[in-house]
C-alpha cells in the first residue's frame, strides 16, 4: 500500500461533506472568492458518491491531480485511472464520481467552474462491487 503522499497544499481537516463519501477524506478550501478551489485528500479506498454539478450555463468542475493514484468515472462509461499531473474536465450536468485507488492515497484540487443557477446533487454511493471491479 502506498502510504506516502507529499501534499503540495496543506491537507486540511476531515471533510465536512463526509456523508457523501465512502471512507475518510480531508478538505482544505484554498479559495472561496471568484472561483472555489479545494484541496481534497482521500485515504486509500475512499471515494465520493455519484454526483452531478448542475448548471443552466457554465458550471462543472476541473480536477487537477496533485498526488497518489485514483479514479474518475462518468455514468455509463469506463473508469479512468488518474495519477499526479492528470487533469479532468467535468462538464456540467454529468453524473460522475472520483476517489482513491484501493491501495493508494489520492489528492486533487477541485476547481468549481462558475455557473448560472449552479447546484450540486449528491446521488447513491459507488458500491463495493463497482469499486472492486476496477
Amino acid at each position: 500500500m502506498d502510504n506516502e503522499l507529499n501534499d503540495v497544499f496543506p491537507r486540511g481537516g476531515k471533510n465536512p461533506y463526509s456523508q457523501y463519501f465512502v471512507g475518510q477524506s480531508y478538505l482544505n478550501m484554498l479559495s472561496t472568492e471568484q472561483v472555489g478551489v479545494g484541496n481534497v485528500t482521500f485515504e486509500p479506498g475512499c471515494r465520493n458518491n455519484w454526483h452531478i454539478h448542475h448548471a443552466d450555463e457554465g458550471g462543472g468542475q476541473i480536477l487537477l491531480v496533485t498526488g497518489g493514484r485514483g479514479w474518475y468515472q462518468e455514468w455509463g462509461k469506463p473508469a479512468r485511472a488518474l495519477e499526479q499531473g492528470d487533469v479532468v474536465n467535468i462538464p456540467a450536468n454529468v453524473k460522475h464520481w472520483h476517489g482513491a485507488g484501493a491501495d493508494s492515497w489520492f489528492c486533487h484540487l477541485a476547481v468549481e467552474v462558475p455557473a448560472v443557477n449552479g447546484s450540486n446533487e449528491w446521488c447513491e454511493p459507488v458500491s463495493d462491487e463497482e469499486y472492486t471491479a476496477l
